[in-house]
């Protein structure tokens, strides 16, 4: 171990943006703990690997990360080595059989744990917590915050009880708890007093928020007294489920001015067979009557969505549903993958998989479509002024500073960093698949 004024935490995420959240609780506990953070894995006291098990391929990655940090034990025995997230709840006690060097695993509830782990690891005591609990005791940690930012999640909820057949969330996040309104206005309070413009509330069915405590406020009530936080210019939120979308809800988007005009309302699959398979609880036209909806309290709302291709008995006709759904919608965009089987759920037990050749195909057929709506929605930004917030220098060129439209579109454009954390008009002059460039508008 370094000196004990100096040590160091190193956090790899993978998953979600819930993930990404938890990360940031994770670095505030350990900084009251007397570590802070580095991107230096080779300088770390002590490693932290958040994992995601919703598909194999992040799964696959996660075992694959850890597989590097081996060398680093074997050249540092005193490293200590932890495994947290969706990944190791799902395995618990087997995560450490399967890999001796990892020191102990934490699983979704158990964050706040994590001090009492890191000592145990210290006596040489390999030790595994998974329990849920009735009240998530992590949901009230703030996340670590010394860097300037611009934006921030919030989570305001976490768990599921839908249990769609092809999902593990409910089983790795457990059931449904909402955070108290107090606690959750507090925290953005407190962000937006440190320069915070805009957040994102997470949930992995935030229209679900406060069912179950209560007394509580129903989610457009939250939504309506945190845009009364002064300092704050944006409120976004994911992830919003079809089925629990009331007109309170999409009404919010007409009244609230703060509120991006961005949804991301995951559907899945196009066709109403595969939906019912997949446990969904609505079909395409419930869908489309959401969008509908959506579109005449927003007009111009930017819609985004999830697809599952190769579900198990997806027909080629089931498919070309999704293909019609896809153009008759015309999402700005989506996330898109190959279905996988996830440990216990009702659809890996399902007959007629799909085979592997087939889904990627599919999955071309699909993002190549998706591609040319995406580039058609982005050409008709090209010479209009769009409204930015700057979140800072761009990553691919540091002598641009980037940021988003309400609409969630990445705009890149030259200024000086003074401007991080504004409202920057930008007129766009260039447009690419997946971001806008332009320069800053002057009306004289």
């Amino acid at each position: 171990m370094s000196d004990k004024n100096n040590l160091k935490v190193f956090v790899q995420t993978f998953g979600c943006q819930m993930n990404e959240n938890d990360s940031d609780k994770i670095l505030y506990i350990m900084e009251k703990e007397g570590f802070s953070p580095t991107n230096d894995e080779t300088r770390a006291d002590l490693i932290i690997i958040n994992t995601c098990s919703v598909r194999k391929k992040p799964e696959h990655k996660a075992y694959s990360s850890i597989g590097r940090f081996k060398r680093l034990k074997e050249m540092n025995p005193e490293l200590i080595i932890g495994a947290g997230g969706c990944l190791a709840q799902q395995e618990g006690r087997k995560f450490l059989l399967k890999i001796p060097y990892v020191d102990f695993v934490f699983g979704t509830h158990n964050i706040h744990k994590l001090p009492e782990l890191i000592k145990a690891s210290k006596e040489k005591e390999r030790k595994v917590e998974t329990e849920f609990y009735k009240e998530i005791r992590s949901l009230d940690i703030p996340g670590y915050t010394e860097k300037r930012r611009v934006t921030n999640f919030v989570t305001i909820m976490q768990g599921c009880n839908n249990y769609c057949s092809y999902c593990i969330v409910p089983y790795v996040r457990g059931r449904e708890e909402s955070r108290s309104s107090r606690s959750i206005i507090n925290e953005i309070t407190g962000l937006a007093e440190k320069g915070v413009k805009e957040v994102t509330l997470l949930g992995q069915n935030v229209n679900s928020y406060g069912l179950n405590r209560e007394g509580e406020l129903t989610f457009p009530e939250l939504l309506k007294k945190i845009s009364l936080i002064e300092e704050l210019k944006r409120i976004r939120f994911t992830t919003s489920h079809p089925k629990d979308m009331k007109d309170e809800l999409i009404l919010c988007f007409k009244e609230m001015e703060k509120l991006a005009e961005h949804i991301h309302l995951p559907i899945q699959s196009g066709s109403d067979n595969i939906l019912l398979k997949m446990g969904r609880g609505y079909t395409k036209t419930d869908y489309f009557k959401k969008v509908e909806l959506l579109r005449r309290a927003r007009p111009g709302i930017a819609i985004t969505t999830d697809f599952i291709v190769g579900f198990p008995g997806e027909t080629d006709k089931d498919f070309m549903e999704t293909l019609d759904l896809v153009k008759k919608v015309e999402f700005d965009e989506f996330f898109s993958f190959k279905y996988s089987d996830r440990p216990g759920t009702r659809a890996s037990f399902m007959e007629d998989k799909i085979p592997e050749h087939v889904k990627s195909e599919r999955l071309k057929i699909l993002q190549d479509l998706q591609k040319n709506i995406t580039m058609k929605k982005n050409r008709a930004f090209f010479g209009k002024v769009v409204e930015v917030l700057t979140e800072g220098k761009s990553k691919k060129n540091e002598k641009q500073l980037t940021g988003r439209t309400g609409l969630n579109k990445i705009v890149n454009f030259y200024g000086e960093e003074s401007l991080t954390g504004k409202l920057v008009k930008v007129k766009i002059e260039k447009v690419y698949s997946h971001s806008l460039k332009g320069k800053i508008f002057s009306e004289n």
